[in-house]
């Protein structure tokens, strides 16, 4: 099984030909991935797997979906 996270694209670097990279914020942390095969713009969020955009996502479910990961992570560090 495979986990795609989403994030939300803060900039877009195209200087290199053929390979399109954004910088991606996933909930704060901050990572460059390709973006050559997915048509993106700054604000967008995507679904990213090994460090490639795989599909833009809806803003609400990706927020959703972080809110429920730093809910986990939160659980982890504090278990009850």
């Amino acid at each position: 099984m495979c986990l795609a996270v989403p994030g939300r694209i803060i900039s877009i670097d195209a200087s290199v030909p053929d390979l399109k990279m954004a910088r991606v914020d996933f909930g704060g942390m901050i990572k460059d991935i390709c973006v050559q095969w997915v048509e993106v713009s700054v604000g967008d969020y995507v679904l990213a797997h090994a460090g490639m955009a795989i599909s833009i996502v809806d803003e609400e479910r990706a927020k959703e979906t972080l809110a429920d990961f730093d809910a986990i992570a939160r659980s982890l560090e504090n278990p009850s």
